[in-house]
């Protein structure tokens, strides 16, 4: 399949833009061959003979794989010049991988999609489409998440909801990575510094000219999910904690209220004590409202902690990322 695979070409001679695909991989080592096929069906079916077609090229960021996906990836390099490789030194996570490959895309238009096809590669002609009439960034909306699993589709809804309910700039509901970004957006993306990065919120954090496409969201054709609970809610913590310091004013206003009620609980009994006398103190109630205060103070103790160890973080100024090897470039 590897020395077969060849992009699709037009007939005319023209200067064409050019289309940047970032695709992050972990342990992908059945799937890249099958994505580049059929990004190659996609834009040999999109784009007919006579066409003015842009050129592609496939930025392949692998994140620190155990298996084979950068070998597959490096064979497929040799064959095809458009196909490319980022190979990070260790496996940073798919925000990192994503942003180096964001850094590394030379094209007019980037669009990140993942291996696993669930982000139609026939997608990518109305995208453009939209984008050459003007859009600055073209997201994918999904409006059918009936092949994901469950827990997944309602983690995923809550999640929204939240977050566009406390964030500073709400995002785009059910709109992954999958999405176009002009270059002129990209060139901003890739001066923001945040190490701990939450890329769905700085793609609207930038603004630009938007416009929306929606569709049904296919099923996973090759491989395995790679994301986990723990991975799940370290993301949504990170998501929560970079586009907003919401739960720390809250935890301000009911430290206030618990303040306020405090005081006057201690003036109704410095009143009841002088006109009744002393009475003998209830072991349950302190109990309660020890633990209840405790726990309080627990919680927004680990609150502050999380958006300290992100200081923390940004402070060290560590790289994102560390790239080990690039291909084709």
């Amino acid at each position: 399949m590897i020395e077969g695979l060849k992009f699709a070409s037009t007939t005319r001679a023209v200067d064409r833009r050019q289309i940047s695909l970032v695709v992050p991989v972990y342990n992908e080592e059945e799937s890249v061959a099958d994505f580049a096929a059929a990004i190659e069906k996609a834009a040999a079916e999109s784009w007919r003979e006579g066409e003015i077609a842009p050129h592609f090229e496939i930025v392949f960021v692998d994140d620190g794989s155990r298996d084979a996906t950068a070998a597959v990836v490096r064979a497929m390099c040799r064959v095809d010049r458009r196909i490319k490789l980022v190979s990070l030194s260790r496996n940073f996570g798919k925000e990192a991988a994503l942003s180096a490959g964001l850094k590394a895309a030379t094209g007019d238009a980037i669009i990140p999609m993942d291996v696993d096809l669930q982000d139609p590669p026939e997608l990518i002609r109305p995208m453009v489409d939209k984008w050459l009439a003007g859009a600055q960034i073209v997201n994918a909306k999904r409006i059918d998440r009936s092949q994901d699993s469950f827990f997944k589709r309602s983690t995923s809804r809550l999640f929204y909801k939240t977050i566009n309910a406390i964030a500073d700039h709400p995002i785009a509901a059910d709109v992954g990575d999958f999405r176009l970004l002009d270059r002129s957006a990209v060139a901003v993306l890739n001066e923001m510094t945040e190490r701990c990065r939450f890329n769905k919120g700085l793609f609207s954090w930038i603004g630009f000219r938007t416009e929306t496409i929606e569709y049904a969201r296919p099923a996973r054709q090759t491989g395995s999910t790679k994301w986990d609970v723990s991975r799940l809610v370290a993301l949504a913590i990170d998501g929560i904690t970079s586009s907003t310091t919401f739960p720390l004013r809250v935890w301000t206003m009911i430290g206030a209220i618990i303040s306020l009620l405090a005081f006057g609980y201690a003036a109704f009994l410095v009143a009841h004590t002088i006109i009744s006398g002393v009475d003998t103190p209830g072991y349950a109630s302190i109990m309660v409202t020890v633990l209840f205060l405790g726990g309080l103070n627990l919680f927004s103790l680990g609150l502050m902690g999380e958006y300290i160890g992100r200081i923390a973080i940004q402070v060290r100024g560590r790289p994102l990322y560390v790239v080990a090897e690039t291909i084709g470039f």
